[in-house]
């Protein structure tokens, strides 16, 4: 199919969708649900260019996934779709959503089949209930549901998204310019996910995997004399505080390496960098509560943490529980999940002199079982 481009939808807010994560980051085994889409698409057919279109946070960590072409969405599915067709150059591309996530390849074979130049090919459904428009019934027959994805001619359709109308799918975008609509038959099988009742009609999906993913974080940070120092979100009882561009809770930077780590997300100065103004002196706590949403909405959950703090100096030992606590309540894990260990460096090197603090960090995530 090197003369049609498959383009996936995935920039929406999906504010029906009641869970954690967002629908586009469910797991169907080890997979996240926009990546299960389109290599389910690419067992299908070879296209010329695959592009997944979503928020730019999410773009950000769907890139180490795969090397399609990724965009940015605009604030309306159209506005997301113009933008994805300015990557365009083939002469047919074929559009769907993510959240239609089951593929009936019977159905996409009927579509691609159907295919001709300033049109679009649309799968429908009938309707078999009776419908009332307002208080009168209407003639079901005359009555279509219409699916994704679509196939159109990509100028046609360019063309007739050059509009400030907004359409809620390309079919009628195309048809309000003349264009021809082709239909062919859909199925029940391309069910589309809204809401969590969706999930029940979706027999496409696995369950989540159930490996655990591990990752390791280390930071360092020098002292620096009269700033407060904070470790674990706790303030210390101490004439300096640690030299760096936020608060410099080594704790909780390293913690949050270990997260991204384990997520495979990168590192703390890809999502905060210390050369941001909007970062300089923050909280770390704030940094971790934002990992933590952020791991969230892309259907991660948090197993345990374990750090260990090499100081010679402050002495930890009157600390360690209030900083379990605090950081359990800063993970939304109970606090026998979060353990700290302290020790000294024996009066060796740079932080037996006592000029820093080291910090290393290992933490375990899960995928979120969206079965409960």
């Amino acid at each position: 199919m090197q003369d049609i481009t498959l383009i996936l939808l995935g920039a929406g807010s999906a504010s029906r969708f009641k869970l954690p994560p967002k629908k586009q980051w469910l797991w169907s085994d080890n997979q996240p649900l926009w990546l299960n889409v389109a290599n389910n698409f690419h067992k299908l057919y070879i296209f010329s260019k695959t592009i997944i279109v979503s928020s730019k946070e999410d773009i950000v960590a769907m890139s180490n996934f795969a090397e399609f072409t990724f965009v940015e969405g605009g604030s309306s599915r159209q506005a997301s779709l113009k933008n994805a067709l300015a990557h365009v150059d083939t002469p047919f591309v074929l559009v769907s959503d993510i959240a239609r996530c089951c593929l009936d390849r019977e159905m996409i074979e009927r579509i691609v089949l159907a295919k001709k130049n300033k049109c679009c090919v649309v799968p429908t459904l009938n309707v078999i209930d009776t419908l009332y428009f307002k208080e009168t019934p209407i003639n079901r027959e005359y009555v279509k549901i219409i699916q994704t994805p679509q196939l159109s001619c990509t100028n046609t359709l360019k063309m007739a998204l050059a509009t400030k109308e907004e359409f809620t799918d390309d079919s009628s975008a195309i048809s309000s310019q003349g264009g021809k609509i082709i239909f062919v038959e859909g199925s029940a099988t391309a069910h589309k996910l809204t809401t969590i009742d969706d999930l029940s009609k979706l027999s496409c999906l696995e369950k989540p995997s159930n490996r655990a993913l591990v990752g390791f974080g280390v930071d360092i940070h020098p002292f620096e004399e009269g700033k407060k120092m904070m470790l674990c979100g706790v303030e210390i009882d101490s004439s300096f505080g640690f030299k760096a561009h936020s608060d410099g809770d080594v704790a909780i930077h390293a913690i949050i390496d270990a997260l991204l780590g384990a997520s495979g997300l990168g590192d703390i100065g890809e999502f905060y960098p210390d050369t941001s103004d909007e970062y300089k002196g923050i909280d770390s706590s704030e940094l971790l509560k934002d990992t933590v949403q952020r791991l969230s909405g892309f259907g991660y959950v948090i197993g345990n943490i374990d750090i260990t703090i090499i100081a010679q100096t402050p002495r930890l030992l009157n600390y360690k529980r209030d900083m379990r606590f605090n950081l359990a309540n800063l993970l939304n894990l109970t606090p026998n999940l979060v353990n700290i260990k302290a020790t000294t460096a024996e009066k060796l090197g740079w932080i037996g002199r006592k000029e820093g603090v080291a910090v290393e960090a290992v933490a375990t995530l899960y995928y979120y079982d969206w079965r409960q």
